[in-house]
């Protein structure tokens, strides 16, 4: 990233991008300086747009060897065409012999890395992954833009904020953007202002649903299920983050008894650290036994959904009656 930034600033640009990765908020914000720095705000002569599969290569390559109209360089932007995935030795082939003036923008969100076309602009052009950031980063980033409207924040309330919103940072920026509009006026943000304002996403609600169970709270976890219906949630999704849940808690259950510390337990399974304190809490409800069966029960139930041997929204609801009974494994 700090390359592409030093060809932004400088205007020095390669013949080819590759900008990739499931951070789609940053994605989009490099993209647009990129096409920003090479054309110019309005310029659109010499930028060309191609969008999905099917993309006639043929197609490209010509617009390409096409001279920039009064400017110094003409943009090919090519999204989303899964070729990163595929062969395609012609394009490879053109990149080799591209114009001077001719600059190539491909944004995608998964590649192989073994792929030539890949291999081909590492090597000739400039290669940038957008991966989820980090809880540090995030905060540092949210302080930013806080910071420039004048809000304050505790720490407490950042991580109820960033709890509601996941490390999505195109959900951040939409939700923080409702904040900030919800408390003009006053300089500090407030828990009451959080729950307010942040849509609480489909994970929390499981995360709560798979709390109330461990606690034995059933009334609660069935309301949380039937909440997550109202929302027109499909209960295989439901079912399928549950046992996503219970298969996480069974590996935070794992590594904390192995000895990792809070933050080594973040880094091993993906999660910020202030949510793996909320796991370590939750799975010290559970047994490790209790764990496993409940990952290899959500397995069995899916399976008897898909072979037509129980209806799925009642699958869901045995599971939970199971799990949320004081005395399921006695």
């Amino acid at each position: 990233m700090k390359n592409l930034m030093e060809d932004i600033k400088k205007r020095e640009f390669k013949n080819a991008y590759l900008l990739y990765g499931e951070e789609t908020y940053l994605k989009r914000q490099y993209k647009k300086k990129l096409q920003e720095a090479i054309l110019g705000n309005e310029d659109t002569m010499n930028l060309n747009i191609y969008v999905g599969k099917g993309i006639d290569i043929t197609v490209v390559m010509d617009q390409a060897d096409t001279l920039p109209f009064f400017a110094d360089h003409r943009l090919i932007l090519i999204e989303d065409s899964k070729f990163f995935k595929s062969a395609n030795e012609e394009l490879v082939r053109y990149l080799k012999r591209i114009p001077k003036e001719t600059i190539f923008l491909f944004v995608e969100d998964e590649v192989d890395k073994r792929n030539k076309l890949y291999k081909t602009i590492k090597s000739i052009g400039r290669v940038t992954e957008f991966a989820r950031q980090d809880e540090k980063t995030l905060i540092k980033w949210i302080l930013s833009i806080l910071k420039k409207e004048e809000k304050k924040i505790t720490q407490q309330t950042m991580e109820m904020f960033l709890e509601k919103t996941g490390n999505d940072m195109e959900n951040i920026a939409a939700e923080l953007e409702k904040l900030i509009c919800y408390t003009m006026g006053r300089e500090v943000i407030t828990q009451e202002d959080v729950a307010e304002i942040t849509a609480g996403r489909t994970v929390n609600k499981i995360f709560e649903m798979i709390r109330a169970i461990a606690e034995k709270r059933q009334k609660e976890a069935f309301d949380f299920y039937y909440d997550l219906l109202a929302l027109k949630e499909p209960p295989m999704r439901i079912l399928f983050l549950i046992s996503r849940q219970f298969h996480l808690l069974m590996q935070v259950k794992e590594l904390y008894h192995q000895g990792y510390d809070q933050r080594q337990i973040a880094e091993q399974i993906g999660l910020q650290s202030f949510i793996v304190k909320n796991y370590i809490r939750q799975a010290s409800l559970f047994s490790k036994n209790e764990l496993e069966q409940a990952v290899k029960d959500c397995v069995e139930t899916e399976e008897a959904v898909k072979t037509g041997k129980m209806q799925d929204i009642l699958s869901v609801e045995l599971l939970i009656v199971k799990y949320s009974q004081k005395k399921a494994f006695d």
